[in-house]
């Protein structure tokens, strides 16, 4: 053993370490202090952010418990599951509602017939739709407006010209545009429903003004919007029961891609996120066991030549 040492020693294999000085010495010892104290730092720092998230919470479910309005049930929507779908006919249903009783009074300046197109209209269907409405366009080769069918590049109307004509068809009150109203309020197209199916007759002591009416859904519970659905208030092109639920149902439903477009393509396309990052796992766990293992697990051992 010695005599293998003494090779070692004469190939400079085996060096002994140089001394440190005293300032080296200074040098790592507080290097090892201020590491000391960056850990302590960032664990002080998670400690306060976690403390703010948590007095954020609680500051939010405190608001809502003090709030006058019922919170919206849960709702058992058919795309609420992590890869299913929107309903497109009721989502072509709600578009019926939208059309036949919701457009008397809300705008959605951010939806063209354009968008139909495949979702719940065919191109044809779509161009027959906008062709019922009449668009001021202009000025022509003499400098003069005209108005002419609408076309697919057209957007839904208005039903008023400005706001003030809104608010003086509505005791005051301004009817929000709709296109992305789903995103908009908490509880989605959970509150949507709720709103559309809340309406009871107003509880002793809350008081109301002329022309509003009591919703427990609505914030404060005062609502200017009277109740537009009931049964069988419209017909359905393709013959479902017109009742109250199933016009709520369909017009938050239509409400819900209006607000979320994407919202099939984006759980398309989670579909293949996970596809690919499966396969990816697979072939990655085939690598570490097959291929890197041997790499990781290998020794190199020095072996002296014989004199």
């Amino acid at each position: 053993m010695a005599a293998t040492l003494r090779r070692f020693h004469g190939l400079r294999l085996l060096k002994s370490a140089p001394a440190l000085s005293l300032q080296q010495a200074k040098n790592l010892s507080s290097a090892g202090s201020w590491a000391s104290g960056n850990k302590k730092l960032i664990g002080a720092l998670g400690a306060i952010t976690g403390g703010v998230g948590a007095l954020i919470y609680a500051l939010e479910q405190s608001v809502q418990a003090s709030g006058g309005e019922v919170h919206s049930p849960a709702q058992p929507w058919s795309h609420r599951g992590l890869f299913d779908a929107l309903d497109h006919q009721s989502v072509r249903r709600g578009y019926e509602v939208y059309k036949q009783v919701c457009s008397a009074c809300h705008s959605m300046q951010y939806i063209a017939y354009r968008n139909l197109v495949g979702v719940t209209h065919t191109e044809a269907e779509a161009k027959a739709e906008a062709e019922q409405i009449t668009v001021k366009d202009g000025p022509d080769d003499t400098g003069n407006y005209y108005t002419r069918p609408g076309k697919l590049s057209d957007y839904f109307p208005s039903p008023y010209p400005n706001e003030e004509a809104a608010r003086a068809a509505n005791n005051g009150a301004y009817p929000p545009d709709l296109s992305y109203i789903v995103s908009a309020r908490k509880g989605g197209e959970d509150y949507i429903f709720s709103l559309l199916t809340g309406y009871h007759d107003a509880p002793a002591g809350v008081v109301l003004r002329e022309g509003q009416y009591f919703n427990p859904y609505f914030p404060g519970g005062a609502i200017s919007m009277a109740q537009v659905l009931y049964n069988e208030v419209i017909e359905y092109e393709d013959g479902t029961p017109p009742t109250q639920s199933q016009l709520a149902k369909d017009v938050a439903t239509f409400l819900k891609w209006t607000s979320e477009p994407e919202h099939d393509d984006r759980k398309q396309l989670l579909i293949k996120v996970i596809g690919i990052l499966g396969f990816l796992t697979v072939i990655s766990y085939y690598i570490k066991r097959h291929k890197w293992s041997s790499l990781k697990s290998r020794k190199i051992v020095f072996v002296p030549k014989e004199k």
